[in-house]
Order: structure tokens, then sequence, then C-alpha cells
């Protein structure tokens, strides 16, 4: 996981309880909340565009 070079989110402030996210040489986008580190959820880039649109247009409901 360390080979990877994470970005935290533009809306993370300065806590640590964060969502980075790395994108790999063969375009697959990593996932991770900054927490728990090594668990990583891999998605596509259209995937992961379409989960953002979701998120900034308030369709996904939480618990």
């Amino acid at each position: 996981m360390s080979a990877f070079t994470w970005q935290k989110s533009s809306y993370c402030g300065e806590g640590n309880n964060c969502l980075n996210v790395a994108v790999f040489p063969d375009a697959a986008i990593h996932i991770r909340e900054s927490e728990t580190p090594n668990s990583v959820v891999t998605t596509a880039r259209p995937q992961f565009g379409l989960l953002v649109d979701a998120i900034k247009s308030g369709s996904l409901s939480g618990p």
C-alpha cells in the first residue's frame, strides 16, 4: 500500500478521519479511510466518477 501516492480529500479539514484516494498506473482507483489504511477498496475510473457524482448530488443516504 505504501507504493501508492495517496491524496487526502479536500473536505477532510485538519482531522485524521479522512478519505484518501490513489490512482494507479493501470487507471485503477484505490480508496481508503485514513483511520484504517490497510483496508482499501479498488474500482475503475468510471465507477469512481459515478460515486463522486452521487455524493455531490446528495443521492446517497446514510444509515
